[in-house]
């Protein structure tokens, strides 16, 4: 089964629980597969260990019975983490007013690695409030999502204070 089909057969199950997936993986080489369930809890509040227990149990079940993956895997379930990853527009809405590090396909303004403070998102672009970074470049860059490799927060101590509200 591919990962939309994973995502699909997971997905309903953390609803069904009150969580959201944030990301779904599979890794791994042809030995031993590792199936990455990230999820967060949909009230807001932090992701405890007995939170991961009781996502890893239901979804084990269901893989269990469904038998969706070929070879042999290990499940590992875990929280998005305070400098968690951004991957859909509504995580930079989100996180508006937060510090992103981004990593592009294509340079953007001559760069591909961009850190800067999350302006505003819409459905296809994010806009970052861009510091100089000793080349004089500072101001707003806009990213087209489809352009964007990978993508997380910063850990900074506004961050910090905004998770641990929660």
């Amino acid at each position: 089964m591919d990962q939309a089909g994973l995502e699909t057969l997971i997905a309903p199950i953390l609803d069904r629980m009150g969580y959201a997936l944030v990301r779904l993986q599979l890794a791994g080489g042809s030995a031993r597969s590792t199936l990455q369930v990230m999820a967060e809890r949909v009230d807001g509040r932090n992701m405890t260990l007995e939170d991961c227990e009781t996502i890893s149990r239901a979804v084990s079940e269901k893989l269990d019975v469904e038998d969706p993956i070929a070879a042999a895997y290990t499940l590992e379930v875990s929280s998005p983490g305070i400098d968690r990853p951004l991957l859909r527009p509504a995580d930079y809405r989100r996180f508006s007013g937060h510090v992103a590090k981004i990593e592009t396909r294509t340079p953007v303004a001559g760069r591909r690695r961009i850190s800067g403070r999350i302006a505003a998102a819409s459905d296809s672009h994010v806009r970052l409030a861009v510091e100089d970074d000793g080349s004089g470049e500072a101001g707003e860059l806009e990213v087209a999502f489809a352009d964007i490799a990978k993508a997380k927060l910063k850990l900074t101590d506004e961050l910090i204070a905004a998770v641990t509200r929660h």
